[in-house]
C-alpha cells in the first residue's frame, strides 16, 4: 500500500513538473486563481452595489470614481464587473460539475458493461448529438425558467455527451489491462473495480475536459444573457453587459470593451491551463 502512494505521488509531482515548463499555463493558472478570488470577494471589492444608479452620472467614462465608467442607468461598471465575474465561475463550475457526474457514471457503465448497456448508452450519446446544442439551450431554459439551477440543467443536458464518449474511450482501453484483471481474479466487485482501480487511472484527461470545458459553459451561459435567457436582471452578466454595450460603441466604447475583454481574458486563461495539462498529461520521459 505504501508503494502504491508514493507512485501515485510521483506520478502528480511528474505532471506538475511538465506543466510548470508551459510558462502560459503558469500565468493562465494564477490568473484563474486571481479571477476565482475576485469572483467570490466580489461584495467585499466592489466600491458600489451591481444595482446602484446615478442618474447624475449616467455614461460617465472610466474615472477615479467610477474605474470603468457607467452604464445608461449610471451603474458602476467596474462593480458589474465583479458580480458577473462571480456569476460566470458560478456556472461555469455548477454546469461543469453536472456534465462530469453524469458523463463520468454513464462513460464508466458503458465502457465497463460492454454489450447492450453499452449500445443503449451510446445510441443516446448520439441523439444528444443530433441536436443543435444551443437551440436545446434556449428550449431548457424557456421551459425550467430563468435562474442558475435552469442555465445548469440546459448546459448539462448536451454538454454530458462529450464527457461521457471520452471515459467510455478511456474504460475500454484500461479495463484490459493486467492490475484490473488481477483485482477481478482477486475477487474485487464491479463497483470497486470501476472507481478504484479504471478511474484513477483515467482522472488525467477527465480533469483536462473539465478545464477546457469551463470557458465553453461560460460562451454558453453569456450567449443566453445576450437574448435575455441568462441569469435575471439587475443581477449582471458579461453577456447582458455586451448586449448593452453593443448599442453605445461608438459613443461610449468602454462599455462594450470592458465586459468583452474580461470574458476573452477569462477564456484564454482557461485555454491555457487546459492546453497545458494536455501536454504534461500526454508528455512521456
Amino acid at each position: 500500500m505504501g508503494n502504491k502512494k508514493r507512485i501515485g505521488r510521483s506520478y502528480w509531482s511528474n505532471i506538475w513538473e511538465k506543466f510548470k515548463r508551459n510558462k502560459l499555463a503558469v500565468f493562465g493558472l494564477i490568473f484563474v486563481c486571481i479571477l476565482i478570488l475576485l469572483g467570490i470577494s466580489a461584495p467585499w471589492l466592489a466600491p458600489y452595489p451591481y444595482d446602484e444608479v446615478h442618474y447624475e452620472a449616467v455614461w460617465t467614462p472610466p474615472c477615479r470614481e467610477f474605474l470603468a465608467g457607467t452604464d445608461q442607468l449610471g451603474r458602476d461598471i467596474f462593480s458589474r464587473l465583479l458580480y458577473s465575474l462571480r456569476n460566470a465561475i458560478i456556472v461555469g463550475l455548477g454546469a461543469q460539475s453536472l456534465i462530469v457526474v453524469i458523463g463520468l457514471t454513464l462513460g464508466l457503465i458503458a465502457g465497463f458493461y460492454g454489450g447492450k448497456t453499452d449500445n443503449i448508452l451510446m445510441r443516446i450519446v448520439d441523439i444528444v448529438y443530433s441536436f443543435p446544442s444551443y437551440l436545446l439551450n434556449i428550449i431548457l431554459v424557456l421551459v425550467l425558467g430563468r435562474g442558475y439551477f435552469s442555465i445548469f440543467v440546459a448546459i448539462a443536458a448536451t454538454g454530458w455527451a462529450g464527457m461521457a464518449r471520452l471515459v467510455r474511450g478511456q474504460t475500454l482501453s484500461t479495463k484490459s489491462r493486467d492490475f484490473v484483471e488481477a483485482a477481478r481474479a482477486s475477487g474485487a466487485g464491479n463497483n470497486r473495480i470501476m472507481f478504484r482501480y479504471i478511474l484513477p487511472n483515467i482522472i488525467g484527461p477527465v480533469i483536462y475536459s473539465i478545464f477546457s470545458g469551463i470557458p465553453g459553459v461560460m460562451l454558453v451561459e453569456s450567449g443566453l444573457s445576450l437574448i435575455g435567457l441568462g441569469v435575471r436582471p439587475p443581477m449582471p452578466s458579461w453577456g447582458l453587459m455586451i448586449s448593452e454595450g453593443t448599442g453605445q460603441f461608438l459613443y461610449n466604447p468602454y462599455m462594450l470593451l470592458a465586459p468583452a475583454g474580461m470574458l476573452v481574458l477569462t477564456i484564454l486563461s482557461f485555454n491555457f491551463v487546459a492546453f497545458g495539462l494536455r501536454d504534461a498529461l500526454s508528455a512521456r520521459e
